[in-house]
């Protein structure tokens, strides 16, 4: 890759820098306007974003950790080893519904996946603005392509020297992407030695601070209050942090004594001490002095953040709008400066914005002075506050004082005169300006918010919206205001789950989803679910409760008086605020804590009982009526799936029970021939497959067979027993290879039942070893002689079954050695999505030539130990999409005649 990340980010490990280095440039080479790395964790099947550039990281947190069997671009991309092309919403929509709720916005991805060897670890994406087709974006998909197999090849050499160090278990690194514009600004660099208290400057950094050499005294203190001297004492901490290896995360955001912006970034030396401590750079972004001086005399509000939500200019108008003193808001972070704008709408709509070109504009009601003040400060920035945050009171450390609060309650008139100065430090009684305020309550109350995307920041509009309050709309969303959720709050997760249920196949699925996607929406921290069965409640999911709590309500009848039976048998849902309100209802009844509150659904799927789920919150909250009404209709969309889920598992047990019937419970034996086979069936889906194997007697010899109807269903299962009936007829007749393959190629063409079929069969002579084999469409067998060697049969062969009555077998004799191991095998234990056959057939083939040599002791099972490690990988996998057939046969040396 071109770019170091040292000189930009000289604390950063290898590992980070090398991620660092590969987003960034991706980014540039794709024309996106974010993207980071997913990486592979300690913790198996985890992916954790690495390093995410060009957006706030708090604002993204849901998807901070992903698992690799989510419906998700990138766990495809780590999972499958694919890359992943999302031109535009309506085919992200299409291809993955469920990441699609989460971010509804126009906007393009793509996601490689990051390969070192052998070895996925983790994905490079990129977001981008959407365009019509795949096809328009070939050449950025290209670059992002090579960038991640350079990439790769970097952890690969870092995993050689270290091989625990590829891996990501802390929070991403959050960046600033590439700047799409040419900066205006002038910048210089300084160097610091804090044991000699020797301070160098370049001369960029003499010429921008107007201050000649000559001039500089030299020392820290002087080069503090030259760059900012209302911030000198904040630089100077920032310097002595810096030199004991804690440098800021971020620029820090300073005013020069014009007001000019000033930014001032800091770094340990990369190796000291080879260099001075500690090295910086300050800059000042160009002609902002000027823009500044004319944005601030406009009426309404102005402010800008960066992509990382950093706010870096705010007028006096938009610092009155927003409740906060002008020097509280620039240099820090949006959620940090305006604690009441952690509210999920208005989330939605700034992540509108990151993504997409477009400006988006919408209304929030402006909580007052004391309610904007004691808004808890949330432990998690960025995300969704639970209800319970909400009611918690705030700090006296954290309360602003009366003068801040008076400010922040003194709203400017229509032109934006600045308050007077001794307004933000001194009380002041009620003016005529504050009296006419108060009789115009809009003024405080809604804002109308409009926010303008650009490459490197967002400009954000504001100003009063005085009739909102007075449409439905208005009235709805003040209602649900006042209860400290936003109108959408309760909406997001929800969305989810209801997609992601609809992929749910089993109940602990169905329950998995539950827990992932509901408790996070209302900040629950506990989980139940319990299921009917013959007029008792049996515990199917748990989680957040103490261990053993739950056990003796397992299996309780439904006369029983518990919230959790009556819920169900009354159809209504229970909400209970405390746990006093819990114990005043039901006196006696085991309690899991002290305090908290919980929530009692019942699961009723089209007027049939089918279970009851219990939430726990850890402090007591209480339930709004949009909540309760939300929660009570998920509770119906959680019975419909575990209802189909109940269903899906009944039915895939009677389908496996058929699958099992129709293979052969034993397979024909012969003193010299060990034989053993292994069917997996598929896990996508609840149909069986048209997979089996057979061995069978052939007048002194025994015939070898495995095949594969084409499809899934009952229809697949029934060809195949009907094939594996013909094909053990005709070979107990003795009939050579070509004619049992010609007869029932004859048959399934009689038949007609719109399927195909593939087959191998193989007639063995287990005394002298010769074979004699026909192949109709089917995978090539291997052969593994006894010093290892392991080659494929390349076997000439017909079209498969059921297509051309008129087709020819040809018959291939082959010589099976003592002690060598023949495998037949069907596709799937070969093919994988995205990658060629002939790479999974060499994979096996390895896989047998490490195998080993058969046991020499008569009547051992060595196969089956062999026919396990050939399928372990497979029978462990969580997505198989085929079902897999395995049938070994191995010559036994013959026993020594016996005594006359």
């Amino acid at each position: 890759m071109t770019g170091s990340v040292e000189d930009a980010h000289p604390t950063a490990g290898r590992l980070t820098a090398l991620l660092i280095d590969a987003s960034t440039e991706a980014i540039s080479a794709a024309g996106g306007h974010a993207g980071g790395v997913y990486l592979r964790s300690r913790t198996p099947g985890l992916l954790r974003l690495a390093v995410l550039s060009g957006l706030p990281g708090p604002l993204f947190r849901p998807w901070w950790r992903l698992h690799a069997d989510r419906p998700f671009p990138v766990a495809d991309a780590y999972r499958l080893g694919v890359q992943v092309v999302l031109p535009n919403a309506t085919e992200t929509m299409r291809r993955y519904p469920q990441f699609a709720a989460g971010l509804p916005f126009q906007f393009g991805s793509l996601y490689v996946p990051v390969v070192g060897g052998s070895t996925t670890y983790g994905v490079l994406t990129v977001l981008r603005p959407a365009v019509t087709d795949a096809a328009e974006v070939l050449a950025e998909h290209d670059r992002v392509v090579r960038l991640a197999q350079e990439l790769g090849a970097a952890l690969r050499g870092l995993e050689v020297a270290n091989p625990d160090q590829v891996a990501w278990d802390g929070e991403p690194v959050c960046l600033r992407p590439p700047t799409a514009s040419t900066s205006l600004g002038r910048a210089g660099r300084f160097a610091w030695d804090p044991e000699t208290a020797a301070i160098t400057l370049d001369e960029d950094l003499h010429t921008l601070l107007g201050m000649p050499p000559s001039e500089f005294p030299g020392t820290v203190e002087a080069f503090a209050e030259a760059v900012a001297p209302t911030d000198a004492h904040r630089i100077l901490a920032t310097l002595r942090d810096t030199a004991v290896g804690r440098p800021p995360a971020l620029p820090l955001y300073l005013r020069a004594e014009d007001g000019a912006l000033r930014l001032l970034d800091l770094w340990n030396a990369y190796e000291p001490p080879a260099a001075p401590a500690v090295r910086g750079v300050v800059v000042a972004p160009g002609p902002g002095p000027t823009a500044d001086s004319a944005a601030d005399l406009l009426p309404d509000g102005v402010f800008c953040v960066d992509r990382l939500g950093l706010v870096v200019y705010a007028n006096p108008r938009a610092a009155q709008l927003l409740g906060r003193p002008r020097a509280e808001l620039v240099g820090r972070d949006l959620w940090e400066s305006v604690p009441w704008l952690r509210r999920p709408d208005f989330e939605d709509h700034l992540r509108a914005a990151l993504l997409t070109p477009d400006p988006v504009h919408f209304h929030l009601v402006r909580p007052s002075a004391r309610e904007s003040e004691t808004v808890p400060p949330a432990q998690d920035t960025g995300s969704p506050r639970s209800a319970q945050d909400a009611e918690s009171p705030q700090s006296a450390q954290n309360t602003k004082s009366p003068q801040s609060a008076q400010v922040a309650e003194s709203p400017l008139t229509a032109q934006g005169a600045k308050p007077p100065q001794s307004a933000q430090n001194t009380k002041s009684p009620p003016s005529a300006q504050d009296a006419e305020s108060a009789q115009r309550p809009y003024e405080g109350d809604w804002l109308a918010l409009s926010v303008h995307p650009g490459p490197d920041r967002l400009t954000c509009t504001v100003r009063p919206a005085s009739r909102v309050k007075d449409s439905p709309e208005g009235q709805e969303t003040a209602e649900l205001s006042e209860t400290g959720m936003s109108a959408l709050a309760p909406l997001y997760r929800p969305i989810a789950l209801a997609i992601a249920l609809t992929e749910a196949g089993t109940a602990r699925q169905v329950s998995a989803v539950v827990m992932r996607e509901l408790l996070p929406a209302f900040g629950g921290r506990r989980l139940a679910i319990y299921l009917l069965q013959e007029r008792h409640l049996y515990l199917e999911w748990e989680t957040g409760f103490p261990k053993g709590f739950l056990t003796p309500f397992d299996g309780v009848d439904l006369g029983t008086h518990l919230p959790g039976v009556e819920t169900l048998t009354t159809g209504r849902p229970l909400f209970f605020d405390s746990m006093e309100q819990l114990t005043a209802a039901y006196p006696g009844i085991p309690l899991d804590a002290t305090e908290g509150a919980r929530a009692f659904l019942p699961l009723i799927a089209s007027g049939r009982a089918v279970g009851s789920c219990i939430l726990g919150f850890d402090r007591p909250r209480s339930f709004s009526t949009e909540e309760r009404t939300v929660l009570t209709a998920l509770a119906g969309l959680i019975a419909h799936a575990m209802e189909k889920a109940q269903r899906y598992e009944s039915e895939t047990a009677l389908a496996r029970g058929l699958q099992q019937a129709l293979l052969p419970r034993r397979l024909a034996a012969h003193p010299q021939l060990e034989t053993t086979g292994r069917y997996l069936p598929g896990t996508a889906g609840m149909e069986v497959g048209g997979d089996w194997y057979d061995v069978v007697e052939s007048g002194d010899g025994l015939a070898l067979v495995i095949g594969d109807v084409q499809g899934h269903g009952v229809q697949a299962a029934a060809t195949m027993g009907q094939l594996r009936s013909a094909v053990r007829a005709f070979a107990l007749g003795d009939r050579p290879p070509d004619e049992v393959m010609s007869s029932t190629n004859h048959l399934l063409t009689d038949l007609d039942p719109g399927l195909f079929a593939s087959c191998c069969y193989i007639r063995l002579d287990p005394a002298t070893g010769v074979a004699r084999a026909a192949r109709a469409g089917h995978p090539p067998p291997l052969l593994r002689s006894p010093d290892g060697r392991t080659r494929v049969l390349d076997l000439p062969g017909g079209v498969v079954l059921g297509v051309d009555p008129r087709a020819r077998y040809p018959v291939t004799e082959l010589q099976m050695e003592p002690g060598a191991i023949l495998a037949l095998y069907t596709d799937g234990l070969v093919e994988r999505p995205g990658s060629d056959i002939d790479e999974g057939i060499t994979a096996l083939r390895v896989a047998l030539a490490k195998a080993g040599a058969p046991a020499a002791r008569p009547g051992g099972r060595f196969l089956a130990g062999v026919a396990d490690r050939l399928t372990a990988t497979a029978r462990h996998a969580l997505d198989r999409p085929d079902d897999i057939a395995l049938l070994l046969a191995t010559r036994r040396t013959a026993p020594p005649p016996g005594p006359h």
